[in-house]
């Protein structure tokens, strides 16, 4: 059957600072490298438990996926799969929200605001300036990338449009070879694939909280359906737990 397995990277350094991240790219925190490999070791167990074999690997173009990515394959003995990055995998553009503390702007903005722009699923936040230095137009890795197809800021449905085009063109291939396919991905274009994969209407997939670090498994059918109901590895009040650390990263539960 093929096998899907979503990791959300360990967590960055911006993570630990509570910061919007988006497309800058911040490396893992101490903390991060140590869920990249503790995922690693997830991956191996499940291996030997159940024979899931990772074929090939698709991550981001940023570099807290693209280590966790390294990181885990190392601690399973597969360093040598093939690995494909792609920018419509990146994370969630958070426009002019980038590189600010997440519960300094809800104090600044309100708790309402900062709900609406982390967690709604067509409100986006301010966007960036065409001209800011920090715009994706000025960043060597999106050279070969149409401007027009640079964002600016995005709301989920946005990287919903971006992402699953990639999904259907590259990653269903792969699993339709019977093929395992792990992705390295981030909270919210993981949330995407997600929303794709499992039917999630918009108002449900706001209050879904990604878990870093924690690999979900997918088993499909022939079709790429979902044989049975996905699952995380390892222990699930750690799951539980992380995810719940996410929701309160404004201050405030967010639904």
């Amino acid at each position: 059957m093929p096998t899907l397995v979503l990791l959300r990277h360990g967590e960055s350094d911006w993570n630990a600072e509570n910061r919007f991240t988006g497309w800058v790219d911040v490396d893992l925190s101490p903390a991060g490298e140590k869920e990249a490999l503790e995922a690693g070791r997830l991956l191996l167990a499940e291996r030997e438990g159940s024979g899931l074999e990772p074929a090939v690997v698709h991550t981001s173009v940023l570099t807290r996926a693209v280590r966790t990515a390294n990181l885990a394959l190392d601690v399973m003995g597969r360093s040598y799969l093939p690995v494909r990055r792609h920018w419509r995998l990146n994370e969630r553009h958070y426009g002019a929200l980038q590189g600010l503390n997440k519960a300094e702007t809800a104090e600044r903005h309100g708790a309402e605001q900062v709900k609406l722009w982390r967690r709604s699923y067509d409100i986006p936040p301010p966007p960036l300036a065409s001209d800011d230095p920090g715009h994706p137009a000025f960043d060597r890795r999106y050279a070969e990338v149409p401007p027009a197809a640079l964002p600016a800021t995005e709301c989920l449905a946005d990287v919903v449009r971006r992402l699953v085009p990639y999904y259907e063109d590259a990653i269903a291939p792969d699993l339709a070879l019977r093929r395992s396919v792990l992705v390295v991905a981030h909270g919210n274009s993981i949330r995407a694939l997600l929303k794709h994969l499992e039917g999630v209407s918009e108002e449900e997939i706001v209050g879904i909280n990604i878990p870093t670090g924690i690999p979900r498994v997918y088993e499909l059918d022939d079709r790429l359906e979902l044989a049975e109901a996905p699952r995380y590895l390892g222990d699930p009040e750690t799951v539980a737990a992380k995810a719940e650390a996410v929701a309160n990263q404004a201050g405030a539960r967010a639904r």
